[in-house]
């Protein structure tokens, strides 16, 4: 079972995502908060699976959705995020890719494509908004070229949310090969983490989001 909290300061939006959510048997929604400060005290008590977050909470002067993920990520609780927005912008995309987030899912996304991303997510899968993504990273590059067979086969695995340990486990190499071959990814395609090399991945349509 699946423990899931809603964070949105619109108790509308609230309400219809856990009326999709009571219709699947695998999904228990624990708990649902409309601040940043609800947010983060719920996430600590109910300790989730995953949390739907919205970007922007209210006017944004007590924080937004991205200050929910990181004081949990600072305080510790081990928790999935999915950003649910209706923001197209470049700069929120990349500002929620930084603080790690597992998903990124526009509003005017269908129910079964929240449906599909939350799946996804508790998988161990990242899901970004195929519509955003096509936005965001629609430049084509040739830096894919410049990684070495084994080091592609890393990549994709990685943007598939694999740990180090899968990854090596999967391809037969030891762990320590595995963290090698990701630093060089990260090197070579200049990116900062994984997060950001998975973005890669799929804005290059080199994986998909299903």
């Amino acid at each position: 079972m699946m423990r899931i909290v809603i964070v949105d300061d619109h108790p509308l939006v609230r309400q219809g995502i856990i009326a999709l959510l009571s219709l699947e048997e695998e999904v228990e929604v624990v708990g649902e908060a409309a601040t940043c400060s609800e947010a983060v005290q719920l996430i600590q008590k109910q300790q989730p699976d995953l949390a739907v977050v919205d970007l922007r909470l209210g006017d944004g002067a007590e924080g937004s959705g991205l200050d929910v993920v990181k004081s949990c990520r600072e305080q510790g609780p081990d928790c999935k995020f999915i950003i649910l927005t209706s923001s197209v912008s470049t700069i929120d995309f990349q500002k929620a890719c930084a603080v790690g987030i597992e998903g990124y899912l526009l509003k005017e996304a269908f129910p079964e494509e929240l449906l599909m991303a939350i799946k996804l997510v508790g998988k161990g899968r990242k899901c970004f908004d195929p519509n955003l993504m096509e936005t965001v990273m629609c430049k084509k590059d040739n830096s894919w070229e410049k990684l070495t067979a084994k080091e592609q086969e890393v990549l994709l695995l990685l943007a598939e949310g694999l740990t180090n340990r899968e990854i090596a486990e999967k391809l037969y190499i030891s762990e320590s090969t595995v963290k090698k071959h990701v630093s060089q990814v990260l090197a070579k395609l200049e990116l900062g983490d994984r997060t950001k090399a998975a973005v890669y991945a799929y804005g290059q349509g080199l994986i998909g989001n299903n």
